[in-house]
């Protein structure tokens, strides 16, 4: 079962081209994005433009700073280019952990004895889940040292360690196990997601919320702003460092073969940033936009930085008030075993 619970915009690849103004080729293989009123928040338009700069970028309230961040490998191909920055992850914790709230309450009853949290991050998945279940012994893992120490600041009590979901050697059984927007970073789901059903107990469920927005303009555009300058040679395998990706009928028919029943769903969140353009770069800095900077020395990252914030200016322009808003596309399922 698929459901939505709230309009996104379309992709630019499932526009049709040709059929209204705003809606044109480009000509040049390059894409810019403009706001347009109507039911269609984002259409594509041709463009042959300069790299335009964004004023007030380094007065807004998120400096972008080029410095990187302490990261986590993930990918074999980006093992010594990924990091991760509990720190910078957590800026936006308000806005991460809605879906994390939205995912927990779709689990079934309360009398779970025995709950884990893989890919916990900072811990603030691993807090929420322990207050949904607050009678379970609760363990949470990272591949990220950074992160788990910020874990076990926060929850001295819970068991926390490192390891990485792919090799993940606990056998469980549980009667949670609980992902948020970790396992786009790990390949071949086809294997991962029967093995992590097979650590559950009988009438177990596996939750799972991932990002499903790379056919967003803020992706789109990343992916053609590593491409088109000094830094592309360096950044050859950067939009690789994410893992396998299927659609929710993929995902259903894959799940439906392991487990006795699949619940899955597609929401768009649209979260209002305050800051402008920047703080979506910001936002982006903690996640997606890792493999991006981390290959990159500081000169080339601060023009990178520069010429991203300038694109996604255009494709998001500021309201009135000066904040913005950030349409996120978030793919769930609960599979029960």
């Amino acid at each position: 079962m698929a459901r939505h619970a709230s309009a996104q915009a379309p992709s630019p690849r499932a526009l049709p081209f040709g059929d209204c103004a705003g809606r044109r080729l480009a000509l040049d293989g390059t894409l810019q994005w403009t706001a347009l009123g109507g039911d269609s928040a984002w259409q594509a338009r041709a463009i042959r433009a300069g790299r335009p700069r964004v004023a007030g970028v380094t007065s807004a309230p998120f400096a972008l700073t080029p410095e990187p961040d302490p990261m986590r490998p993930q990918d074999a191909a980006m093992e010594m280019q990924m990091s991760w920055s509990a720190t910078q992850y957590s800026k936006f914790e308000a806005e991460r952990n809605r879906p994390i709230r939205d995912l927990l309450a779709q689990l079934p009853g309360d009398d779970v004895a025995s709950a884990a949290d893989i890919g916990c991050g900072p811990g603030n998945s691993t807090e929420l889940l322990k207050q949904r279940f607050p009678d379970a012994t609760v363990i949470g893992m990272d591949s990220s040292p950074d992160m788990i120490e910020a874990a076990r600041k926060r929850m001295p009590d819970t068991g926390f360690e490192i390891a990485d979901i792919a090799s993940w050697e606990n056998p469980g059984p549980f009667d949670v196990i609980l992902s948020n927007a970790a396992l786009q970073w790990v390949p071949d789901h086809r294997a991962l997601l029967p093995a992590l059903i097979a650590k559950l107990k009988s009438g177990g469920c596996l939750a799972v919320q991932m990002p499903d927005n790379l056919d967003e303009p803020a992706h789109i555009l990343m992916r053609e702003t590593a491409a088109d300058g000094p830094w592309a040679a360096e950044l050859t395998n950067a939009s690789k460092a994410r893992g396998s990706r299927q659609s929710a009928d993929g995902y259903y028919r894959l799940l439906r073969e392991a487990a006795s029943g699949v619940d899955i769903w597609r929401t768009t969140y649209h979260h209002p940033l305050v800051g402008g353009p920047p703080a979506i770069v910001e936002w982006f800095k903690g996640t997606a936009l890792r493999p991006f900077l981390d290959p990159l020395d500081a000169t080339q990252r601060a023009g990178f930085l520069e010429r991203y914030t300038a694109v996604i200016a255009q494709a998001y322009p500021a309201l009135p008030d000066g904040s913005v808003l950030l349409p996120f596309p978030r793919l769930f399922f609960v599979a029960t075993r």
